[in-house]
């Protein structure tokens, strides 16, 4: 599988020793808020092409190899040109998106899309909203308030890529794209793999946390108590209730 550029751990508050870290597979942002760390823009395009920049910050679609049977909400990289990293600027709702060489998209005031910038300014700042009537797709809105989107391509070759523009001034079915993202950095996943890590505890452990061999109903309360985060509290009890037990 494709190795994405490493995220800005501190914008996205990744702990480098948590388990989900492990999982590079790739996901489909569903809200805004998902939206961190390695990210793939799927234009919407037929078929479909990725948003993508080469080593000179040239920006363009590209086609995408990976994907079944043309599904948007299948696609992953196969070439690290297609793999942006997108967090909030701090302090703001925009967002700056890096691409693979550690420059940042840019969209000039004719709509030129670029990615050659080392900073960040409001030609690098971005929205990312929500498509009103087309759940789990976005829009990539540029502070002047016009849109990324594709065009026909200026090609006449079969099967050219679009054009992609940042002057669209409305929303439409051309600026209306799917962000594919790594599992690890989407915030409902993540927790959800961390209550499965918090489930797997063998009754073993749990005996030799309690002091004593366990009833299975006890057992099943603790694992319960870690999967809501009532663990100590939980074998406190039971502690607790063995003493009574036992001096009656």
């Amino acid at each position: 599988m494709l190795k994405a550029p490493k995220a800005d751990d501190a914008a996205t508050n990744v702990d480098a020793g948590d388990d989900t870290g492990e999982d590079d597979s790739w996901v489909s942002a569903d809200a805004v808020s998902d939206i961190s760390g390695p990210v793939m823009f799927v234009l919407p395009s037929e078929p479909p092409t990725a948003l993508a920049c080469d080593a000179t910050g040239k920006v363009f679609a590209l086609p995408i190899e990976n994907i079944v049977d043309g599904n948007p909400s299948s696609a992953e990289p196969h070439d690290v040109r297609q793999v942006w990293v997108a967090n909030r600027i701090v302090g703001t709702e925009h967002f700056r998106i890096k691409g693979h060489h550690g420059k940042y998209l840019s969209c000039d005031k004719i709509g030129l899309l670029t990615a050659a910038s080392d900073a960040v300014t409001p030609l690098e700042s971005f929205t990312l909203l929500p498509t009103a009537d087309t759940p789990g797709t976005f829009q990539i809105q540029t502070l002047r308030d016009t849109f990324l989107s594709i065009r026909a391509p200026r090609s006449a070759k079969p099967n050219a890529p679009p054009e992609v523009r940042g002057d669209e001034a409305e929303i439409t079915f051309n600026s209306t794209l799917r962000v594919r993202m790594q599992a690890r950095y989407k915030p409902r996943l993540k927790a959800s793999k961390e209550e499965k890590a918090r489930e797997k505890i063998s009754r073993r452990e749990l005996e030799e946390a309690a002091g004593r061999r366990l009833e299975e109903d006890e057992v099943k309360k603790l694992k319960r108590a870690r999967r809501e985060g009532t663990y100590h509290e939980t074998l406190l009890d039971i502690k607790v209730k063995s003493k009574h037990d036992k001096f009656g």
